[in-house]
């Protein structure tokens, strides 16, 4: 098979491939996701997604568009090896976490600069959005929300407004569990979602 999207494809179809080799009942207990016989049932930022196995197939329970291959690579790595982790009601920055002092410049430029460049200059639409998605908000920050996403895993993100001495900023904010079940790439993948996802809203 030829993949045009190397970037996206490749991890996507070896993950797949994992995926069927996977124990659907011990998953579904680690992950602490439903999981009938047929399909697991996983929520994502509010939203269901309904996934079969061992024949990989993934379908919206709202009857909206199907995710992208990159938050559908994320979905399943979370079933092959998430796990249940307490929270313990602290928040981190990215920087704060395993690796991140080491992969902080790049996630930088791709996560922080990208959501305050993004969201700082349309606060009222950022907020919109955010609320319209079910976001608690919190402070400090100009404005700034609270989600849950998926199982007792909450991230916060933060945007300050630019004006003409200061660009705009922002800072995502995770619970303190994402450090024992999250590699350093899927707490950046995390990022990418929710930045999407609230973009998406706006």
């Amino acid at each position: 098979m030829q993949f045009e999207n190397h970037k996206e494809e490749v991890p996507f179809a070896h993950y797949v491939q994992r995926f069927r080799e996977l124990e659907p009942a011990e998953a579904a207990v680690r992950a602490g996701e439903k999981w009938d016989g047929k399909e697991f049932y996983v929520n994502l930022l509010g939203r269901e997604f309904a996934i079969s196995h061992p024949d990989y197939a993934i379908r919206a329970l709202d009857g909206g568009a199907l995710p992208p291959l990159p938050t559908q690579t994320f979905l399943l790595r979370w079933l092959l090896e998430a796990r249940v982790t307490q929270w313990l009601g602290q928040w981190k920055t990215f920087r704060e976490m395993p690796w991140g002092e080491m992969y902080n410049t790049p996630y930088t430029g791709r996560v922080l600069k990208r959501a305050a460049f993004t969201f700082g200059t349309r606060l009222d639409a950022f907020r919109a959005a955010c609320e319209k998605l079910g976001g608690t908000p919190v402070s400090p920050g100009d404005a700034g929300y609270e989600f849950t996403l998926m199982g007792n895993y909450k991230m916060r993100i933060l945007v300050w407004e630019g004006d003409d001495e200061f660009p705009p900023n922002a800072q995502i904010l995770y619970s303190d569990n994402f450090a024992a079940s999250f590699t350093a790439e899927d707490r950046v993948v995390a990022a990418d979602i929710l930045i999407g996802t609230i973009k998406a809203n706006m």
